[in-house]
């Protein structure tokens, strides 16, 4: 019994039965190289079809217009390249397996032609002006398209991709070649071909071999899937999601590690926890000797945390959020350590390279918080807190949306304390003189949904 307990449990015996049954599943592909030559006979049927696609639609190419075409950007703008390029498009609507179609001329350059009408958008929103440049030497069967039509005897590969590509010749009222006519299947369309080859050629094996690929595949999947979900765990946790757990049920070695893996994951989350309380801690108390210095900004922090927090709460947001935005809060001015005491307390107006330097606090407060909390949401208030809804606001100059909701909120807390406050070159403002200013700067320097849910929490 303890035999048949390690056989059905141990990892190493399902690693073993997976190398036997993959050992007669490649024993059985050796008989699948006897339908190479299917796929190949296929494959030639594609670049016959791709040649008399090419013939075909040449005819249908005024020789006229591609000559009259400007071999420049400007060119796309002339009639000649407009009618051309319908016709080309018409020719690609009704070959819908074609992923390219276009015009091509030599130059004078040995081996260099260039574009002359291609409609068609390549990578991203490329499109080939009249007059660029293409290095045709690297493909024989386009040298040789002036004489007649050729197709390429394998995938080629140029800045486009992967391709099979057929050509024929553009002649004119004199039966001079002007200009060749190209026509691409993406390489997607010859792996497909190639791919239901080798499906016929598969379900025969299949009828061979079925029981030993069934089987196969049961213990693969056994194997494998309790690695890609520690794999996929190790991605977590290296991300920052310490919550992670790795769901495998197995009593193996796998599953005794996925126990000890969960185990390690706990431990850091709380070791991290407890990290992140005590820099709060650390950093909450930094604030408040900043503040301390300064009984005209004593509380400062708090009160507009707590103002925030009320926001927050009269806008539906859950109590977490609600949590993280009140402790952002508590810490939004930390870069003002940055800024010397003398600038913070001047009770004169500050220079322009003075307020520059006020300007960096909400940057520097991320730089500071940044390595140990990792809440983007947390990070974004403390650094755009002084953004305006206007777009005129710093560090970054957002607007509107752009601007966290989070950040927004603290931004009409913090004006809201700052003007009900006495400062050293003014006096405080009443609650209703505020109040106004807050309702002036409506879309302006504040979203007026959250001067609505302020006004209603005072």
């Amino acid at each position: 019994m303890k035999f048949k307990g390690f056989f059905l449990n141990s990892f190493r015996a399902k690693v073993t039965l997976a190398l036997i049954f993959s050992l007669l599943f490649i024993t059985g592909l050796d008989n699948f190289i006897l339908y190479e030559y299917n796929i190949r006979l296929q494959f030639k049927n594609l670049q016959e079809k791709l040649k008399t696609i090419a013939s075909t639609a040449a005819i249908d190419i005024d020789a006229y217009l591609i000559k009259k075409v400007p071999l420049n950007k400007e060119g796309v703008k002339s009639e000649a390249y407009k009618k051309v390029a319908e016709q080309l498009n018409k020719i690609k609507k009704a070959n819908l397996q074609l992923k390219y179609i276009y015009t091509i001329a030599k130059t004078n350059k040995p081996g260099i032609w260039q574009f002359v009408v291609d409609p068609a958008p390549h990578i991203g929103t490329r499109t080939s002006f009249p007059g660029e440049e293409y290095e045709a030497s690297r493909f024989p069967e386009m040298l040789k398209a002036y004489k007649g039509p050729s197709v390429d005897s394998k995938l080629v590969f140029d800045e486009w991709g992967a391709t099979l590509s057929g050509y024929a010749p553009i002649f004119d009222k004199d039966l001079k070649a002007v200009a060749v006519l190209g026509v691409d299947i993406d390489a997607s369309e010859v792996y497909t071909l190639e791919a239901a080859a080798r499906v016929k050629a598969v379900f025969i094996l299949v009828l061979v071999i079925a029981i030993s690929i069934i089987l196969g595949a049961w213990v693969s999947a056994g194997v494998t899937r309790p690695i890609e979900n520690l794999v996929e765990g190790t991605r977590k946790i290296a991300s920052g999601n310490l919550d992670y757990k790795v769901e495998i049920k197995s009593k193996d070695e796998v599953g005794e590690l996925a126990k000890a893996f969960n185990a390690m994951a706990g431990n850091l989350s709380e070791s991290r926890e407890k990290l992140h309380d005590y820099f709060y801690r650390v950093v909450q108390a930094m604030v408040r000797s900043l503040e301390a210095k300064d009984h005209y900004t004593r509380g400062h922090s708090d009160r507009v945390s707590d103002y925030a927090a009320k926001i927050a709460k009269a806008m539906g947001f859950p109590d977490e959020k609600v949590e993280m935005l009140k402790k952002a809060a508590q810490l939004h001015d930390i870069g003002k350590l940055g800024v010397h005491e003398d600038i913070l307390n001047k009770k004169s107006a500050l220079s322009d390279n003075e307020w520059d330097l006020v300007r960096q606090h909400p940057a520097v407060g991320e730089e500071i918080l940044k390595p140990i909390f990792l809440d983007e949401e947390m990070l974004a208030v403390i650094r755009s807190h002084h953004e305006r809804f206007d777009g005129k606001g710093y560090p970054d100059g957002l607007k509107a949306d752009q601007i966290n909701i989070f950040a927004q909120i603290v931004s009409v807390a913090d004006s809201y304390d700052a003007m009900t406050s006495s400062r050293s070159y003014r006096a405080a403002l009443s609650e209703k003189e505020a109040i106004d200013r807050l309702r002036a700067g409506c879309g302006i320097q504040f979203n007026p949904a959250i001067i609505e849910a302020f006004i209603k929490v005072l």
